[in-house]
């Protein structure tokens, strides 16, 4: 029932946490759900939210990026929801995609 929903949307959003021990390979692992499930639907713009953001200090968090920047090739936001941090960034980047 929740992937029907999937279908309808233009932009998909992958949660993947920032403690995640492979980022890429979480990634990696539901791009290739998607693709048995419905091969189309790797055809909508992606964004991936790391949550948990908190959670890194500022030196973790520079590394961190550094490596996803290598490493992923969609764009990527950082958030944490319980200190409020990057989810203003992250709806106005959803905006910005659906609106395009």
């Amino acid at each position: 029932r929740f992937l029907r929903h999937i279908e309808r949307n233009s932009t998909l959003l992958f949660l993947i946490p920032a403690d995640a021990p492979d980022i890429k390979e979480q990634y990696e692992i539901l791009l290739d759900e998607l693709r048995r499930y419905n091969p189309e639907l790797l055809d909508k713009e992606r964004l991936i939210a790391i949550s948990k953001c908190d959670m890194l200090d500022e030196e973790l968090k520079a590394e961190l990026k550094s490596e996803l920047d290598r490493q992923l090739p969609i764009p990527y936001i950082f958030i944490s929801s319980v200190a409020q941090q990057g989810l203003q960034e992250l709806k106005d980047k959803l905006w910005q995609m659906l609106n395009n």
